[in-house]
């Protein structure tokens, strides 16, 4: 048993710096959101930024967009030319999607400023991605209501989790610490 601990050593250190990190941080999140019932930000502050941002964006591509809050659940309704079209949940805010990204970059880290550097960017072009992936999804919603299924649970999990992916792989294949052997 020691001999493949020494063996899979850095295996063994990159989940267990994974996971510790990614509980730290979903912990973290979690507390956050509870304490953010109430505030003056319905339903918390990152989603009605991302919806604020999300309509902003639609206004952009000349479609008259609005948000209103959700009476029912803790959401922002997403409204084009008086059509509700989505919600947008505590789930759109990509924050859960950060978290699983910063852990992976810390447990993968290469030199300090260019890990922090990496994680900054790479969290902004996330929440950027997003954004743009809320708002042709809503107008994708909008024109084709009928695709609903697979706008919302294909096409683009597709696009957010493809981008973290990428950005994984240029990480691991261009800057971090670890080496291969032949």
């Amino acid at each position: 048993m020691k001999k493949l601990i020494i063996k899979y050593r850095t295996v063994i250190k990159f989940i267990l710096t994974f996971l510790i990190v990614y509980a730290v941080l979903s912990f973290s999140y979690k507390l956050y959101l509870d304490f953010s019932v109430g505030s003056k930000y319905y339903p918390d502050y990152f989603t009605n930024l991302v919806a604020l941002q999300s309509e902003s964006l639609l206004h952009t591509f000349d479609y008259d967009a609005r948000i209103a809050k959700h009476p029912d659940e803790p959401s922002m309704k997403l409204i084009i030319n008086g059509k509700f079209v989505a919600r947008v949940i505590e789930g759109c805010n990509s924050i859960s999607i950060i978290i699983l990204f910063i852990s992976f970059m810390i447990a993968f880290a290469g030199k300090f400023k260019t890990t922090f550097f990496y994680i900054l960017a790479g969290s902004v072009l996330i929440y950027v991605v997003n954004l743009f992936r809320i708002v042709i999804l809503s107008i994708g919603l909008y024109h084709y209501p009928w695709r609903r299924e697979e706008l919302h649970t294909v096409i683009f999990p597709l696009i957010i989790y493809g981008i973290v992916f990428l950005l994984w792989m240029f990480w691991v294949n261009r800057f971090s610490n670890v080496k291969t052997t032949p």
